[in-house]
């Protein structure tokens, strides 16, 4: 076994580092740290077994440490998670809404039909196989050697159907086309998406994912690309080392 690959394996099963802090200190990325120890058969431990060692070691300090929670204390808990995005939605829901009406509005006639044609030509791809910004952004959190879903339904009951997941992570990015901050379709529709966001949020809050909602234009530059799509690794790298408390698990990149 090379030097490296020892003290990577010795790193893991030592000292119980996670491939992400394993990375840093070697100065390389997960994927690679995960990829060596598949090759020398050490199983690699699921999220919740690295949550549970990474409290065990002080990594990380549970949202709820020291209490114990019975099943009518959880569902008041996402009652009024779920209740705090309604209160929100009337307040947001009308200040995004004016601003984005003035954006529209100060847009030439020529670039609105453009963004309207391109938002509809978006929608027919990506309800079959991912947004442009979903692909790429999904190939790069794979990079980072976390396994990402496109398009999965996550709280059936609901007949919720999130953009991407990462199971790993507990995480969910939402990739929000300009029909979700642009009156492309009038005022009224543009209302009733930022409501159906807000309360899918909620809904997602409440059962414990982190969500990442991306602003896209659905036409960014290559430049613009990778900077929206950096904003979204760092966060996710932040995810890996040390899973948010409850009020910071909702993260809007823009």
């Amino acid at each position: 076994m090379k030097d490296f690959e020892q003290k990577v394996v010795d790193l893991y099963q030592k000292q119980e580092k996670s491939t992400y802090q394993i990375a840093e200190e070697l100065n390389t990325y997960p994927n690679k740290i995960r990829r060596v120890l598949i090759k020398h058969g050490v199983e690699i431990k699921d999220r919740s077994a690295a949550q549970k060692l990474a409290l065990k070691k002080g990594r990380s300090k549970h949202p709820t440490d020291g209490t114990k929670r019975t099943e009518e204390t959880k569902i008041k808990i996402s009652s009024q998670l779920v209740k705090h995005w309604d209160d929100l939605d009337d307040k947001e829901r009308k200040r995004r809404s004016l601003e984005s009406k003035k954006r529209w509005n100060n847009m030439p006639k020529s670039k609105q039909q453009e963004i309207r044609s391109k938002a509809t030509q978006a929608i027919r791809v990506s309800a079959v196989e991912g947004s442009k910004m979903e692909r790429h952004i999904a190939t790069e959190i794979r990079k980072l050697g976390y396994k990402v879903e496109l398009h999965k339904k996550i709280i059936i009951s609901e007949n919720l159907e999130v953009d991407l997941y990462i199971p790993e992570l507990n995480t969910i990015i939402e990739v929000d086309g300009p029909s979700h901050f642009y009156p492309i379709w009038g005022q009224e529709k543009l209302e009733k998406q930022m409501n159906a966001d807000l309360r899918k949020s909620g809904s997602l809050l409440s059962k414990g994912y982190a969500i990442l909602r991306v602003k896209s234009c659905g036409e960014e530059s290559l430049a613009e690309k990778t900077r929206l799509t950096n904003i979204v690794l760092e966060k996710i790298k932040d995810i890996g080392y040390n899973f948010p408390v409850r009020s910071k698990r909702f993260i809007e990149v823009e």
